[in-house]
């Protein structure tokens, strides 16, 4: 007499022992401390399958993915239609910065964009949110984009002061909006408008590297994406909005040259009176 047949599900059962016992066992390895998927970039970028980027996961699954997707390519279920779009965590490219243009923001620049949100988007602020998971959903951001990994990309934040003494008063900062007014009409009128309204010849035509409308803000508005106050627009103007047609004039503008940009931006939240155009020779 021969062997007694092998049983039909025998063969599953066994291919199934071996998927289970695999798989527990990259589920070991990738617990084990210091294993990473990926070399770790400079500041708390977590290692993949620890506490943290478990965390961050969870409350970018929870909070972002339904806008930004679920692997943070900006293409989530509510994102069809958004006028901006949702960004696009995979290209590494970031707006609202405290670094130099072109330069990844730091930890403190994404924890401020998610507690106050971006005013005009539908970007939400998220000041509900407890300050372990703020840290948590950053560090995952982090694993999104292969930019983190380089250290190039990564620099110091810029220090960009405080506001001068004078700004606040209306008979010191006469001059500087003044000076500010015909540094308006050179570096900003040709986009934003000469009424800084936005519309401009230009205005329609502007696009941002992902291909999508990107119009010139309305500065007369008190609710501009970067912030409202003095400082916040003193940011953008040294630091550019990357991604967007927004350049840095942190080099072609001095730092006074730049105050007295803003302060003649705050004016015409308070004034529709447009700037007169340059003289033509």
């Amino acid at each position: 007499m021969g062997n007694p047949p092998t049983p039909r599900w025998l063969p599953v059962v066994a291919a199934f022992l071996v998927c289970v016992t695999i798989g527990s066992m990259l589920v070991v390895l990738d617990r084990v401390p210091g294993r990473s998927r990926r070399p770790e970039a400079s500041g708390p970028t977590p290692i993949a399958g620890s506490d943290l980027h478990l965390r961050g996961r969870y409350v970018f699954q929870r909070h972002c993915a339904v806008c930004h997707g679920r692997w943070g390519d900006g293409r989530g279920e509510m994102s069809v239609g958004m006028r901006p779009r949702p960004r696009d965590f995979t290209t590494g490219v970031f707006k609202f910065r405290s670094t130099p243009s072109g330069f990844l923001p730091t930890d403190e620049d994404l924890r401020r964009t998610l507690r106050r949100g971006i005013a005009n988007s539908s970007m939400p602020a998220f000041g509900s949110l407890a300050e372990n998971e703020v840290e948590a959903v950053i560090a995952y951001i982090k694993t999104l984009s292969p930019r983190w990994m380089d250290g190039t990309a990564s620099v110091a934040v810029q220090h960009l002061g405080t506001d001068p003494p004078w700004l606040g008063d209306p008979v010191a900062s006469a001059g500087h909006r003044a000076a500010g007014k015909v540094t308006f009409v050179t570096h900003c009128a040709p986009c934003h408008g000469i009424a800084g309204d936005g519309a401009s010849a230009v205005a329609n035509s502007l696009e941002d590297i992902w291909g999508q409308p990107c119009p010139p803000s309305d500065l007369r508005s008190t609710s501009l994406k970067s912030g409202p106050e003095p400082i916040n627009i003193f940011r953008t103007l040294s630091t550019g909005l990357d991604g967007s047609p927004m350049p840095s004039f942190a080099e072609s503008l001095n730092t006074v040259q730049r105050w007295d940009l803003v302060a003649y931006l705050l004016g015409l939240r308070s004034s529709n009176e447009p700037p007169s155009a340059p003289e033509t020779r």
